[in-house]
């Protein structure tokens, strides 16, 4: 039997208060909560050493994925990004402010914009990126590469109905 955390006291509290309910539940989303709020702890840290904010590597790795030249449409980055319009657009005027990207007219649409990478954006992502799987391997070093796979699965499973 493995060792006990703290959703099963907490569970054993709660049967022991309340045996009429079925906690199932809460022994699996109590914990993807918890290990969540390690997650985000590791992505801070990490994006901190790169002179990131989480969304400032949201955006800059949105860029990266699409590939040479690394630019994208506002909209394009919205939709990966799942924020406002009027969050993106300030957003975006942080990162050219910083030196991040470049902001120009699309060549083919005079009204259009594409949002590109510049250099010390491309140098801070790949540090940011390098140093994230880093510290997410470290969280996960204690499951064989079997149990991520399965794990992996399981929440993809779950995880389809919101995407």
């Amino acid at each position: 039997m493995p060792a006990h955390d703290e959703v099963d006291r907490i569970v054993d509290s709660w049967l022991r208060e309340r045996p009429d309910l079925d906690f199932a539940p809460l022994q699996v989303l109590s914990r993807v909560a918890r290990l969540s709020k390690h997650l985000d702890r590791a992505r801070r840290t990490a994006f901190s050493r790169s002179e990131l904010a989480s969304w400032e590597f949201d955006v800059l790795s949105a860029l990266r994925r699409a590939g040479t030249p690394y630019e994208l449409s506002p909209k394009a980055l919205l939709l990966q990004t799942l924020v406002s319009s009027g969050t993106m657009t300030n957003r975006i005027d942080g990162l050219v402010d910083r030196g991040l990207v470049t902001r120009r007219s699309a060549p083919n649409d005079g009204r259009g914009i594409l949002v590109g990478m510049t250099p010390a954006g491309l140098t801070r992502v790949d540090a940011a990126i390098t140093r994230l799987i880093d510290a997410e391997a470290d969280l996960l070093d204690t499951l064989s590469v079997t149990d991520q796979d399965r794990l992996a699965g399981l929440l993809r499973k779950l995880s389809l109905d919101f995407d």
